[in-house]
Formats: structure tokens, sequence, C-alpha cells
């Protein structure tokens, strides 16, 4: 099976203007101006969130709203408004403008296919916000980048892993003590996480060797199968595209990263640097 990634990576080679640039920025405006709304007037907040029910009685505008819904009416809003806006911008500059797009939106699709799935299942009235599509983006963050150390409180150092295995288990709490079926949210937030980078966690997770004897003439027939099936000697770490698919695009390796890492000509000066 095919990783999905690699159509994903094919359209954005095609469309390189796809998507809004730093979508981000316009996302935590919006949250702010929400957020102002709320603090003025509390009521207003009820008619934000994402509600099946409501909607199909024609109040639509609750379809892109409910994106837009602060995490909370206090203070601490803004750290995640900051967190919010970081993360982003930090994952469409490595990513790219059309792949972070159509990350950030289908966690959208998949919440709104997910309310209405359930909303006509089970008949319930029951309202959704993008919580965990926001909260989402830090596990992609921390698969990118897990060794990156950031300041907890502004005063702590501590490595975005940690921190990941933090909102892994705010995840899991939430499907526990939520209420059905808003507890599901979560499980479909990680399944677009996976969509995009479960190929990636699959790839780099360590293989248990099979035994301590090692059949050379078994292993040298099977790096040759590898080097013939290897269809290309370059490929981008950032857009995946590769010699054999781009003869005329250029490769170099970056200096700058720890380890061998190759990108293209349209994104070796444009990608953040591994440190690992």
């Amino acid at each position: 099976m095919k990783d999905p990634m690699n159509y994903i990576e094919r359209f954005c080679y095609k469309h390189p203007y796809f998507g809004v640039k730093n979508l981000m920025r316009y996302v935590v405006i919006a949250n702010i101006a929400f957020w102002l709304l709320g603090a003025v007037n509390p009521v207003l907040m009820s008619y934000l969130s994402f509600d099946p029910a409501l909607i199909l009685r024609g109040q639509v505008w609750r379809l892109v709203t409910f994106v837009l819904y602060p995490p909370s009416t206090g203070l601490l809003a803004f750290i995640a408004f900051y967190f919010y806006y970081w993360i982003g911008s930090t994952l469409e500059q490595h990513w790219g403008t059309p792949q972070f797009n159509i990350y950030f939106f289908s966690g959208v699709f998949l919440t709104i296919l997910y309310g209405f799935l359930m909303y006509f299942i089970t008949g319930l009235s029951f309202r959704l916000d993008a919580q965990y599509i926001y909260l989402s983006m830090f596990f992609s963050f921390a698969a990118l980048f897990p060794n990156m150390e950031v300041l907890l409180f502004f005063i702590l150092p501590i490595k975005i892993k940690y921190l990941a295995y933090i909102d892994g288990a705010y995840f899991l709490l939430g499907v526990i003590t939520g209420s059905f079926p808003a507890n599901l949210l979560p499980v479909v937030a990680v399944l677009n996480f996976l969509i995009f980078c479960g190929g990636d966690l699959i790839r780099r997770a360590p293989r248990r060797p099979s035994g301590n004897t090692v059949n050379f003439r078994r292993e040298s027939r099977k790096i040759r199968r590898e080097q013939q099936n290897r269809l290309y000697t370059h490929k981008c770490a950032v857009c995946g595209r590769t010699d054999t698919e781009f003869p005329d695009l250029e490769f170099r390796y970056c200096s700058r990263c720890q380890g061998y890492h190759c990108f293209c000509q349209d994104h070796i000066n444009n990608h953040i640097h591994f440190t690992e």
C-alpha cells in the first residue's frame, strides 16, 4: 500500500501556490478577535461552536467559526495563541504552504465529517470545537524536531518530544473522561496526524534483530535488490522530489544540518536545520 503522502507531495509540487500563505497568522488573529468578542459578551460564544443540528437548521457559519473558537476565555489563551502561531508557521516553513494547508484543513474536514456522522447515527445534539486540531499539530512538530528544546512556561528547558508525551496523555484523558461522542475527537485528530507523519514514524522505528547469526549471502542479495529497486540517487528532505522524476533539478547537501540531508535547489536555503 502506497504512502498517502506520496500523492500529497506530488499535488503540492504541481500546485506550488495552493493554499493561504502564513495561514496561522490569520487563524490566530481571528482567534484573538473571537476571544475579545467572548470577553465583551460571553453569550455570543455559544453561536460559534460546531453543532450539527443547528447547522442543518441554517446556522452554516458554525462550519467556519468552530475552527476559530478560542481555547479559553482567560489570559492563558494567549499562551496557546503564541504556540499555535509558532508551531504552525514552523510546519509551513518546513513542509511548504500547500502541504501545511492540506494538513490543517484535512483536520477540519475530518472533524466536520465525524460530527455529522455521529449526529446521523446517534441523533444526539452536541457541540465540538477545534482544540484537538491545533494540539495535533504539536505531534507533527515533535515528529519533525523531537530534540529541539523550548522553555516551558518561559523558564524550564525541555525537549519537544517530552512535551509531546504530555500532549498524548491529555488526548488519552480526553478520550477516557469526555462524554460521547465528543470524547473521540482526539482519535480523529490523531488519525489526521498519522496520515501525514505515520509513514515517517514507521520508517524511524527501531527494528528488532531476528537473531545473532547473519546470513551474508541472503543479506547481499537483499542489498543488490534494494539498489536495483532504488529509482533515485537524491531526494529532497522537504518536498520529496527526486533526481529521477526531475532530472533538471539541482540537489545539494546542507552543511549546517547534523547528518547527511539532501535538499533541492528550492529548499537548500529554505528549511529547518536537522539537529540530529
